[in-house]
């Protein structure tokens, strides 16, 4: 097995606590030496603010390749590109571009008047500006929103054909059901990186209620361990035992690159990465 190329997901701090938790995060797993860490929008939008604080002060503080999120949510086309052209400014070159969640409460994603009416648009608009390196998002488990797995593949093209370089996919609990997808993708004629997602469980209710959200199936073998580690006690061994099969599933089919959603709780994460060979790198000119 070899060892993997790491990237790591935060999301922006709300209040002064969580500022230290991101911050605590980032020293726990930035020894680790990811190709990049990337920091997400809140649903709406409702993080554009707070996004930007924290991209800012990680770019600035850290030492570590930054990709910012950005969505077509709530905004109108010159407000999004003013917010990319201001990253780059500030030297961030690296952008996941997204459509974005609707705002809690409303019926599905409505485009602003003015804005941008899809991630396609988003992805062509900001690759013709030639300054971003762009990631995307895919989908391994159908989309809510998808006719079928078919249409998934479709779309995902039409981010690359756009401008996007790299696909980064919603998280899924079997090597396989990654495996189906990185297949159909080639046979549509998709030769770009796509990325797994990779999510550490550490709370099991908030994960299911995530699943649901974003159309993950959970297979009745893993809601099963999860209920029996429950009663035992036992959900962080069962948790880095799952991840960490998991992961090492995909290295064994070839995949070389991994991306995990840390929700800004590093310990999990850190450790599956270790049982994976992902060590901490030491500046041997600075050991005594």
């Amino acid at each position: 097995m070899t060892t993997p190329a790491i990237s790591f997901e935060f999301f922006p701090p709300q209040n002064l606590e969580a500022s230290f938790r991101l911050w605590d995060t980032v020293q726990v797993l930035a020894p680790l030496s990811p190709r990049f860490v990337s920091v997400t929008y809140g649903a709406g939008g409702t993080t554009r603010d707070l996004t930007r604080e924290a991209v800012a002060t990680l770019h600035k503080s850290s030492g570590l390749k930054v990709a910012t999120h950005l969505t077509c949510v709530n905004a109108t086309r010159d407000e999004t590109l003013g917010i990319a052209k201001g990253f780059a400014e500030a030297g961030v070159t690296d952008i996941v571009a997204l459509r974005g969640d609707p705002p809690k409460g409303s019926d599905g994603f409505q485009p602003h008047p003015d804005g941008f009416g899809s991630s396609v648009d988003l992805i062509a608009a900001l690759n013709d500006t030639s300054d971003f390196t762009i990631r995307v998002g895919a989908y391994p488990d159908t989309h809510p929103e998808a006719s079928d797995p078919a249409a998934d593949v479709a779309y995902l093209k039409r981010k690359f054909d756009a401008g996007a370089s790299e696909a980064l996919t919603q998280f899924f609990f079997e090597a396989d059901t990654f495996f189906r997808f990185r297949d159909a993708c080639e046979k549509a004629g998709i030769d770009k990186p796509i990325t797994p997602g990779i999510l550490p469980i550490e709370n099991w209710k908030g994960a299911v209620r995530f699943a649901k959200r974003c159309g993950t199936h959970i297979p009745s073998w893993v809601v099963d361990a999860f209920e029996k580690a429950e009663r035992d006690g036992r959900e962080d061994l069962l948790a880095t035992a799952i991840c960490t099969e998991l992961c090492s599933d995909l290295l064994d089919g070839g995949v070389d690159a991994l991306h995990f959603y840390t929700l800004n709780r590093p310990e999990l994460t850190r450790e599956v990465c270790h049982a994976l060979g992902v060590d901490p790198k030491v500046d041997l000119k600075n050991v005594a």
